[in-house]
This record gives C-alpha cells, structure tokens and sequence, in this order.
C-alpha cells in the first residue's frame, strides 16, 4: 500500500461480459504495463444460471470460461507482477479457487495465492421471508420453492483484505461490477472507507472501465455516423488513476477500435438512472460533475466526481424458475415474401391462440416488424423470417409453438424453409434489499506450492 501523491496505478479492463473475447486481455498482460486486470462477468441472469449448475454439481457453478480465460492470461500476469481481480468464481467462488491454484501448478507458476471471496449467496436468510420486490411490490415468499438463488452485492472489504493478505488472484461471487477496479485503487492509495469523494471517483472510473470494449468503440460504432476502426481487432481500456481519483483512460497502441471523449460519455451514463445517485455497496456515487478531456488520440483525461455515504441495505439479486419460452422461426424468399410470410403466420396465429393467452405470443417478421411495429405495411423486402414465441407454464404447450411453425414445411405457403424450432426454462430475475448485518462475507485462501 502507497499512499504517496505522485502514484499512478493501471488497471486493465479484461472482459465486459461472460462471454467477452479473451484475447485482448491477454495483449494487456503481455503488454499493457498494468497493475490490476480485473474481468467483469457476471450478470443477474448468468449468476442465477450458475447456481442451477451448482445445484446440479457442488464442483461447478463457476465462469464456465473461467479455465480458458486464466491460462490465456496467468503465464503473462505472472511474468509482469498483474494482479487478477473477478467476479469469475459466480456462484462457487471456492470451486473457482481450487481451479485457479490448480491451473497456475499447472503451468508451473508457484508461490501464487488465490483469494475467494465467500459471503454473496443469503439463500438461506432470504427464502421464505416477507422482504418485498422491488419490481414488482410482491414478497419473496411469493415466489416459493421457484426461488433458485439469492445473491447479495458486496462491496470492496474482502478484496482489499485480500489483497492485503498477498493475493495474486481474487475471485469473488456476486460484487458490485465498478467494485472490482475500486478495490485495487483503495488498497494501493490507502482511501479511508469514509471518504466519500475518494470512493465516488474510483468507483466512476470503475464504471467507466466495467463494459470493456464498449468504451474503446465496442456498440459505439455506427458506420457513417460513429466511425471506428479496426472492430475486429478492438482493444481493451486502460486507466492510469491517481491518488486523487482522477484518470487517464486509454488503450493499447496499434490495438483497434477509438477511445474519445464521446465513447466515455456514452459509458458513463450507461445504466445510470440517477446521475446524482448511482448507488453502490461502498458509496453512492455522483457523476454530475465528471470532466472528459482528450489530450491525445485514445487518451482521454476524467477529472471530477463526488460521493456520498454507502446505503443502509445491500441490494440482492434473486433468480427463479418461470415459465417456458417456445419458439419457432421459418424463412420465406422471393416474389411475395411478405404476403407468404403473413399467410403463415395467420395459420399459426390461429391455431396458438385458443391454446395460450394471446398476451403471451409473438407473432414477428424480421426485418419487417419484429422491433419497429409502427413501420409502414408497403415494405416488401425479397426475403423476410417470421418468429412465432410464446410464454406458458406448460412445457408440453411451449414445445407445441416450435412444432406448429415446423409443420408450416408442409401444411403453409409455398417456399418455407430454415426451420428453427427451441423450448427452454425461463430463469427470471427480480431483486429485494436487506440489512447488511444478515451479510457476512469472509474469505479463503488457496496457495500454490
């Protein structure tokens, strides 16, 4: 820990989601010169996916990219003294662990240390109880044995202690996704857990690295509109922060996409409901005062931000089984694409209906009307795919949606084909508040010899 004002700590962004591409984390521990790369991957819906994996083996329930992902990157990290920080462990961040020592003895890398960050599954204090919902006003107990998972956001203490205690990598459950940049900056600058202004900047910066990509250009670019470069070959962020909490974002040179003062803005007020009020495990962070300078290409200088004190309740994610989804999809080509297409799904239309609650179905031309349905009834492309998707209880009824679209093949309009039929669970989320003295979170080590 340094406390010095003249230090400056990278921290690398290497992932913005489960499924994120590897290889730009790998180019920033190889040579991005950083402190810290931390890997944001853990959605509502992937962590309540995750327990049902656990449920179904006490060994797994991890980032199912969790091993692919650490020895990519773990042979650099460890020749370039990088930290590794994620929420990677999901619902099993003791599995996780045991996984991390035992790729890093693997590729012969020892003397490491492995954080798990324990504490985020309140299963067992939430079921059952009268806590309501936040969507919906109802009670937990309302969703009854549907309920699958129930995971608190934690803050930054155990990473911090972790990182304290000698940790070369911290793998955490459920966690405030800014948290993970947070952390490093609080251990490294020795922020007070009471200084508010400290806590909202790192946990501004956090937000703005968390979605990887999409600030270095990634769901920014529009062609003709929001040129970028090079997307196939998009770069990773990069943010060089001082102890006062402002930052220096960038990427690494030669690497694809644009970092520019309107890739932050966008970022910046992504999920943001309340620029005053961003709340947070740590503090409640304020964006209202945020500053974008750029003072060279892919270098952009954040200066500004504010806090103000930790909310009372943490905020807890819960999953539970729903209905089932059926679906069904079919293309139509050529002369009269459309008018077949609506033929088609006039017949399945009327066979579903007495069958599910219209206000659960969808009956769709993509490319047509399946996003805008204001858009005029004369577009008449040369090919069009119909959707039909439905909601229901029954699984016997939603696997009847993609049969009765497959039956199109034979008994519809002429020229069908591509058919696509699926039937899958819905795992929904909703999320409830609860004290933070029913959350104990604690740590476990795992070294590598």
């Amino acid at each position: 820990m340094n406390g010095t004002t003249d230090k400056v700590v990278r921290l690398g962004s290497g992932a913005g989601y489960s499924g994120d591409r590897i290889e730009p984390a790998v180019d920033l521990a190889a040579s991005g010169r950083i402190d810290y790369l931390c890997f944001e991957c853990l959605a509502e819906r992937t962590i309540a996916i995750a327990q049902g994996r656990r449920q179904r083996d006490p060994d797994a329930g991890f980032d199912i990219l969790l091993e692919e992902r650490l020895r990519a990157v773990l042979p650099a990290c460890h020749a370039n003294g990088v930290k590794i920080i994620s929420n990677m462990g999901a619902a099993n961040p003791l599995a996780a662990a045991r996984v991390a020592a035992r790729i890093a003895g693997e590729l012969g890398l020892h003397d490491l240390t492995v954080a798990a960050v324990l504490g985020d599954d309140v299963l067992p204090e939430v079921a059952g109880s009268t806590l309501p919902l936040t969507e919906t006003g109802e009670r937990v107990d309302d969703l009854g044995d549907r309920l699958v998972s129930a995971n608190a956001y934690l803050g930054i203490e155990k990473v911090v202690e972790a990182l304290a205690g000698g940790a070369d990598i911290v793998l955490t459950g459920r966690i405030g996704d800014p948290a993970l940049f947070l952390a490093p900056l609080v251990y490294e600058f020795g922020w007070r857990d009471d200084d508010w202004t400290l806590l909202g900047r790192g946990t501004i910066v956090g937000h703005l690295l968390e979605c990887a990509g999409q600030l270095t250009g990634g769901y920014f670019a529009d062609p003709g509109y929001k040129d970028v470069p090079d997307l196939a070959r998009l770069g990773f962020p990069i943010a060089e922060v001082s102890t006062d909490g402002s930052a220096v974002l960038t990427k690494l040179a030669g690497s694809g996409g644009r970092l520019t003062v309107a890739t932050c803005k966008e970022q910046l007020l992504y999920e943001i409901q309340d620029p005053a009020a961003y709340p947070q495990a740590d503090v409640v962070a304020d964006i209202r005062s945020v500053r974008f300078e750029e003072i060279a290409p892919d270098r952009v200088r954040v200066t500004g931000g504010d806090g103000a004190p930790r909310p009372a309740k943490l905020k807890v994610s819960l999953g539970y089984r729903g209905d089932f989804i059926g679906e069904g999809q079919m293309s139509y080509a050529g002369p009269n694409a459309v008018a077949r297409a609506q033929l088609a799904l006039d017949i399945v239309r009327e066979r579903l209906e007495p069958l599910i609650d219209p206000a659960n179905l969808r009956f769709d031309m993509i490319g047509v009307n399946s996003v805008d349905r204001t858009a005029p009834g004369d577009i008449q492309p040369t090919e069009v795919r119909i959707r039909v998707a439905g909601r229901t209880p029954d699984s016997r009824l939603a696997h009847r949606i993609g049969s009765e679209v497959e039956a199109l093949y034979t008994n519809g309009p002429a020229g069908g084909g591509g058919a696509f039929v699926s039937t899958r669970e819905v795992i929904a989320v909703v999320s409830t508040m609860i004290d933070r003295d029913q959350v104990a979170p604690r740590l476990h080590y795992e070294r590598v010899p």
